[in-house]
């Protein structure tokens, strides 16, 4: 009788590995688009000197560390943004590799991107931003930021 029972019980639990490996992977395919959205409106916003849009999308405690090794928090940024010290005019995004971990996510994004910085000429950058974000009421916030050239 326990030998019935139990070939009974194993498609029930192989159904519900099933289950719940499928409903991880749809979380995580969401997570990720929301993600990738989440990068583009950064830099639409970003082109816009939008800094009302821009601000919500980075945790009060982030930091940014640019290529020259100069780190900018939220607020310095985002000044450096709306003072014209970074202008961004346009952004050919080329690749995202995102990877989620529960509230945690890492993205890596490659654009082209038309900028001119600290009072230097329009030059395109192949920029690449590596970025830790975290969940915070259903919302994903970039937390830290590294860029470097590809």
């Amino acid at each position: 009788m326990r030998r019935g029972i139990k070939s009974i019980c194993q498609p029930a639990t192989l159904f519900l590995a099933l289950v719940m490996a499928s409903l991880t992977a749809q979380a995580q395919a969401t997570d990720r688009q929301q993600i990738e959205q989440l990068y583009e409106r950064m830099y639409r916003a970003m082109i816009e000197k939008d800094t009302a849009t821009l601000r919500p999308m980075f945790a009060d405690d982030f930091y940014l560390v640019h290529m020259t090794g100069t780190r900018q928090n939220r607020q310095q940024y985002m000044e450096a943004i709306a003072d014209g010290t970074l202008n961004y005019y346009d952004c050919q995004t080329e690749q995202l590799d995102v990877n989620v971990d529960g509230d945690s996510a890492t993205l890596t994004g490659r654009s082209r991107v038309l900028a001119a910085v600290y009072g230097g000429g329009k030059h395109t950058w192949r920029l690449q931003l590596t970025f830790r974000l975290r969940r915070e009421a259903d919302n994903w916030l970039f937390t830290y930021s590294t860029a470097s050239t590809y």
